[in-house]
């Protein structure tokens, strides 16, 4: 686990024996720490704080991080009081004392546990008698075999905003009689200061759902977002929200087998029309395999409709008139298809991307094959390059002479690092994240390990069970790194060079330890409020969770804002295979909405955010 940053509050745990770092059981006046259990019916295990002390040189921090470990309740510190029996002990705090400051050391192949090392001499905290009851804390020297030198920091319970709700429970009386009371609910609602807060789900279209009386939509894998576009290519069932017609309102699009591509037009207002129409047919010899998206290619403002397809990638733009060119014709390039003769892709194993990796307004794209990294990159005409003999970079690639990167595993990114114009491919695989950055002559230099966190190997088991993402948390700044790991939301500051700060656990919450699971729940990013900072999102059992960015990769406890869209039946059951959501502005104003693909059809939640604003 990454270092909790000091607003979060802690438990620390013995690794060795599970205990938990507090006072005595009846305190004495010498402060002395031990390890104990606390049982259920006593007070709770102490909470600390761990505070920065030492100052970072050019807005980064050192590696040997100094803190100062406090007592969330009482205010005292974690204190070397040098004595001859080396005890530790908690005590009021003095500003710049050694003896109170402490470096947190990983343990080398052991995520998530650390020797607590003192400033001042490098003895680390330890047991004084190991198999011992409330045994006290002492300082020794370091051990690499001693488990009792290891010692795990336990996030608190997380703080949320919401209210709990009251129903009518019956009551039976002794002569059988029946009557009502009101009685606490495990249900949530939002507090009435969320800000900001969604309306309640409202049914606005019986079409695109996955009743049968709504289409019996269906689709293989959730397509999560935080913009309005699926974060990948939509393969057969597939239902997202995209502009189609250039109007600057989202219509929803969905994948049908006979049909191609689907429409219902937005109406600007939150509502979708009645009528399906055929946006698009399928390409010829259609496939299930086949994979879709609709996007701007060439920076006219216009959107186009590109297919993998079999033979390769096909492109429709769309004319002036509003109809997109039929996709019978001519190949835009003979690559990048399922079909053999297009280079075999197979969608679980080679991550495509449509990207303007040059800066010149113009999308390429973008895959990682077994050999590694290829790209087309368009032309000034609207026509793609062919691909050369040889990757443009043997890395990040499927096979093993390519890393062994695995798409349900180590998620991919294409992102410039460096403000340069031009995207860098960033990736994180089993031992931490690897960097390649663009040149000026568009060649990508060999991989950089940069970051040992959000991988594999530190706890982050899956792209589904952790997603992670690269955003800018303040306006201005560099790409950092979020991620929502086994503790919580975990951040790593961009330094605008293609490499990472040291990692920080910003958030217990929306992770593996709060009962987030990627089997049951949607978290991404994006803006909720309209300040420019994005805002993280869960759709949990409850409804929808919102944690408010404050700038500088930190981000508010979560509020509940909308009792729907979640997983419990008092949300609307809504199941992650099944019920696509995204969060988009379908009216306009500025500000996201949540629209949900159901059961019955399309839900809507409008954002009721200016309802909260003072003027």
């Amino acid at each position: 686990m990454p270092v909790p940053t000091e607003e979060l509050k802690l438990e620390i745990v013995n690794a060795a024996t599970g205990k938990t770092l507090g006072a005595r059981a009846a305190p004495g006046a010498d402060g002395a720490l031990v390890v104990r259990d606390f049982p259920d019916t006593g007070p709770g295990p102490e909470q600390w704080q761990l505070s920065p002390v030492q100052a970072a040189q050019g807005g980064r921090e050192h590696d040997d991080q100094a803190y100062v470990i406090r007592n969330a309740v009482s205010g005292k510190v974690l204190d070397n009081p040098a004595a001859a029996d080396r005890g530790v002990r908690q005590w009021a705090a003095t500003a710049g004392r050694q003896g109170q400051q402490w470096h947190l050391v990983p343990v080398e192949g052991e995520a998530g546990l650390y020797f607590i090392e003192g400033a001042t001499d490098g003895a680390v905290l330890d047991l004084a008698e190991p198999g011992a009851d409330d045994t006290r804390i002492v300082l020794r020297e370091y051990d690499d075999g001693a488990e009792s030198q290891r010692w795990r920091f336990v996030t608190a319970e997380p703080e949320r905003t919401s209210d709990a709700v009251l129903r009518f429970a019956p009551l039976d009386h002794w002569n059988g009689r029946r009557s009502w009371r009101l009685a606490p609910s495990t249900a949530l609602r939002p507090a009435p200061d969320a800000k900001p807060s969604f309306s309640d789900m409202l049914l606005v279209l019986d079409q695109f759902g996955s009743d049968q009386a709504a289409g019996g939509w269906k689709t293989d894998e959730a397509v999560p977002s935080s913009n309005g576009r699926p974060d990948r290519w939509a393969g057969l069932g597939a239902r997202f929200l995209a502009d189609t017609t250039g109007t600057g309102r989202p219509d929803i699009v969905g994948i049908k087998p006979a049909k191609g591509a689907v429409t219902s037009s937005g109406g600007g207002d939150g509502t979708f029309g009645d009528s399906e129409r055929v946006l698009h047919s399928p390409p010829p010899s259609p496939s299930p395999k086949d994979l879709w998206t609709l996007a701007d290619t060439t920076g006219d403002g216009r959107s186009a409709i590109v297919v993998l397809a079999a033979d390769g990638v096909r492109v429709s733009l769309r004319s002036e008139s509003g109809t997109f060119t039929p996709t019978g014709g001519k190949l835009a390039l003979k690559a990048f298809g399922h079909g053999p003769q297009a280079g075999g892709w197979v969608d679980g194993k080679h991550p495509r991307f449509l990207a303007d990796t040059t800066g010149d307004g113009r999308l390429d794209i973008v895959g990682c094959h077994d050999d590694g990294v290829r790209i087309s990159l368009q032309n000034e005409d609207g026509t793609f390059t062919p691909l050369a003999d040889e990757p443009v970079l043997k890395a990040f690639g499927h096979g093993p002479q390519a890393g062994g990167w695995l798409v349900g595993k180590h998620p991919r990114f294409l992102a410039d690092t460096t403000g340069d114009g031009r995207l860098d491919i960033v990736g994180c695989h089993d031992d931490g994240v690897w960097v390649s950055l663009q040149d000026e002559d568009g060649a990508f230099a060999e991989p950089l390990y940069v970051l040992d966190d959000f991988g594999v190997h530190q706890g982050w088991s899956s792209v589904e069970e952790h997603p992670r993402y690269l955003v800018r948390t303040t306006g201005g700044g560099a790409l950092d790194l979020v991620g929502f790991g086994p503790q919580g939301v975990v951040v790593a500051r961009g330094r605008g060079d293609g490499t990472f700060e040291p990692s920080k656990l910003v958030l217990n919450d929306f992770g593996l330890a709060q009962g987030w699971t990627g089997g049951k729940h949607l978290r991404c990013l994006t803006d909720v409020t309209g300040d420019g900072s994005p805002d993280i999102v869960g759709f949990g059992d409850e409804g929808v969770w919102v944690s408010h960015s404050r700038g500088g990769g930190r981000f508010e406890q979560a509020q509940l804002v909308c009792r729907g869209f979640g997983y419990d039946d008092d949300a609307g059951a809504w199941r992650v295979d099944r019920h696509p959501r995204f969060l988009t502005d379908i009216t306009g104003d500025g500000r996201v909405d949540i629209v949900g693909f159901g059961g019955p059809g399309v839900y809507v939640a409008r954002n009721l955010f200016r309802r909260f604003r003072t003027r």
